[in-house]
């Protein structure tokens, strides 16, 4: 070959070589979302895939707009709207009423409330969706979530602008903001103004906003630096509520889902702010402060099966525990590796629901009203997370309502609404 052939052949080589290193420079010119449970480099390589036009992350994320789109025309919510402020007087204060407790009198004009209350436990009271914040936030979570996964993976801006105003009414404007405090959640009418196990108002869901927040970060429409800072500060007066007041403490304390979910809120928000030591250690703590004791040797949770809607809430503890591992993935921290000394592990409590969550055997403990989606995500985390009878498991899976979206967002959601 000449000389110049030569010089061809290394040209040609070079410019393919070039333009290869040039396509996927220019997919990551945008750094991943700084996110505290999802994933942000597989949030990343999921848009690119869809980018490029994956049919099946398309139809996808049509479930995922049709989700988003409802939140358009509602809202925003605030804290301020209630009838009545929380019994410290500040409308700012987030209010809920706790709701297994039930008058247990006719209301009188001397006994308005129909006090004293009783529990009964798995049972609703539905004057709790009235008068109080409780539904208002859910909405705030949920919209906020929905409407900037939507954003992220279509960049219609209509969805960011939206989310923005959802967090803006909610958190940081001064005439409609919520106090960063839980001081009266879940209180009981002539018994608590508040109680600790309120906080759980929060923890099953407010990390989804963490989420939503770094993904706005990322350069939404309407999403400025002054709210990033806000949000920030609200985050860090929040996260020092919850490791300082007494209802943290005593939440921090509690030996069932309640604990899971306090250490995944308290994770997630040390991640969120800056403090990945302490969301490091609060995910290695879990190991033998929550796995260890609250799951059995053969998988079950004792204290979740002794409910009378065993079924939820041992699927619901089990979202704040993938949850709390995949906080964990981002910190340096492995709780899906963990074995306990029984051999107690997540895998184990997972592959503890297959049965029931395939359709291949009934639920064998109590359980008021079964939803077998209701584990669809928790079995998507362990697969995902290596457990390979989950992963077989995942096409036999029920789709909750409204489709599966674990492909655009594989964090555990809870599935079935106990409100409902």
């Amino acid at each position: 070959m000449s000389v110049r052939s030569r010089l061809c052949v290394l040209v040609t080589v070079l410019a393919a070589f070039t333009t290869g290193l040039c396509a996927p420079v220019a997919a990551q010119s945008t750094p991943p979302p700084h996110t505290a449970v999802l994933d942000g480099a597989r949030l990343q390589q999921t848009k690119a895939r869809l980018d490029r036009g994956d049919p099946q992350l398309r139809r996808t994320v049509q479930a995922l707009t049709v989700r988003a789109d409802k939140w358009l025309d509602q809202g925003p919510w605030t804290v301020v709207d209630k009838p009545r402020p929380a019994p410290g007087g500040d409308i700012h204060d987030y209010l809920s009423q706790a709701p297994y407790w039930w008058p247990s009198q006719p209301p009188t004009a001397d006994n308005p409330w129909g006090c004293p209350y009783v529990q009964r436990d798995g049972q609703r009271n539905p004057e709790v969706d009235s008068g109080t914040d409780r539904q208002d936030v859910e909405k705030v979570f949920d919209s906020a979530y929905d409407l900037s996964l939507a954003w992220y993976y279509t960049g219609e801006k209509r969805y960011a602008r939206k989310a923005g105003q959802v967090l803006r009414t909610w958190f940081l404007d001064p005439a409609t903001r919520m106090n960063p405090n839980l001081d009266h959640a879940q209180f009981i009418p002539c018994k608590y103004d508040g109680r600790a196990i309120g906080i759980i108002d929060f923890s099953q869901s407010y990390t989804s906003v963490l989420d939503a927040l770094a993904l706005l970060d990322t350069g939404a429409p309407g999403w400025n630096r002054k709210d990033r800072t806000g949000m920030t500060e609200w985050n860090t007066d929040f996260l020092g509520w919850l490791k300082d007041s007494d209802f943290g403490k005593q939440e921090a304390a509690a030996a069932n889902n309640h604990g899971t979910f306090y250490d995944m809120l308290l994770a997630g928000l040390a991640c969120a702010t800056g403090d990945k030591a302490l969301a490091r250690r609060t995910v290695l703590d879990a190991r033998g402060k929550r796995v260890a004791p609250q799951i059995a040797a053969d998988g079950s949770q004792p204290q979740e099966l002794a409910r009378t809607r065993s079924w939820h809430y041992s699927t619901f503890d089990l979202v704040a525990y993938t949850r709390l591992a995949a906080i964990g993935r981002n910190v340096g921290a492995d709780l899906w590796a963990y074995r306990g000394p029984d051999g107690q592990s997540l895998f184990k409590a997972v592959d503890y629901l297959l049965p029931a969550a395939t359709g291949a055997t009934a639920w064998p403990h109590p359980e008021l009203e079964f939803l077998r989606y209701a584990a669809t995500d928790v079995v998507h985390a362990a697969a995902d997370a290596g457990d390979k009878r989950a992963r077989t498991a995942v096409p036999l899976l029920e789709a909750p309502p409204g489709g599966d979206l674990w492909a655009l967002r594989p964090a555990a959601e809870q599935l079935d609404s106990i409100a409902g």
